[in-house]
């Protein structure tokens, strides 16, 4: 079977059940895992992939994902190959595509045991109390994240209560909107916008009542194989903002 993944998170998941040789193409969003990724051709980017290049590479599966890439694209996909598409916005939903892939991929063994070792993970959460949280993924114009995405979803597992939980999607904020909101901690992930230490005296000034936190991004908003070690590390940072 020849594969083009354009999901970074799944291209990764794809290798680690062992199918590298199958993988015809990936974005140059796929990442991980290296060095076994870079063998990979690239065919664009996940919003703008070459579709005459996926084409000729004849693949016989798709790996797409209705948020990261665009139903334009996917539908022009589908008239030559199958399509397999995810719509993943939670932890069950990720867990879900890890075992139909599996499923489809031949490599039911392999997804069964990642899927019992990630829930082991869940398992370890620990038992802290809650706390309110804002989740910046972007800087001109303030972003944040809604009720309706996956990283919602894993802030809400770790018992980190997300204080835009009432808007949806990606929503633009203010500095001043964020701090009526008067969040415990202010989480500034590191992707899609890099945001570094500069970034947080910016943050600090406009809420001073605040805890502001630099973040990995892929904690929170890669799934997949990625899950089990960002879970771990999530146990991890939760104990600390206690």
């Amino acid at each position: 079977m020849r594969i083009v993944s354009l999901v970074p998170s799944l291209t990764e998941l794809i290798i680690d059940f062992g199918l590298q040789s199958s993988l015809a193409g990936r974005t140059r969003f796929c990442i991980h895992p290296e060095p076994a990724v870079g063998k990979v051709p690239i065919i664009g980017g996940t919003k703008n992939p070459r579709l005459d290049k996926i084409r000729d590479l004849k693949p016989d599966l798709i790996i797409a994902n209705k948020e990261e890439n665009r139903k334009a694209d996917i539908d022009q996909l589908k008239e030559h190959s199958t399509v397999f598409l995810t719509d993943i916005a939670t932890i069950e939903d990720a867990l879900l595509a890890i075992y139909e892939l599996g499923q489809k991929l031949n490599v039911a063994e392999k997804a069964d045991e990642l899927i019992k070792n990630i829930n082991r993970e869940l398992e370890r959460i620990p038992e802290e109390a809650p706390v309110r949280v804002a989740y910046l993924i972007w800087q001109k114009p303030w972003m944040t994240v809604g009720r309706d995405t996956y990283i919602h979803s894993v802030l809400s597992r770790w018992k980190m209560d997300n204080v835009f939980k009432q808007q949806t999607r990606y929503p633009k904020i203010t500095l001043e909107k964020l701090a009526r909101k008067n969040p415990d901690y202010i989480l500034l992930s590191s992707e899609p916008f890099p945001f570094k230490e500069k970034h947080k005296d910016e943050i600090r000034e406009a809420c001073p009542d605040s805890n502001v936190l630099l973040v990995d991004g892929q904690w929170f908003s890669w799934y997949g194989s990625r899950m089990l070690p960002s879970f771990k590390k999530l146990n991890t940072l939760r104990r600390a903002i206690s």
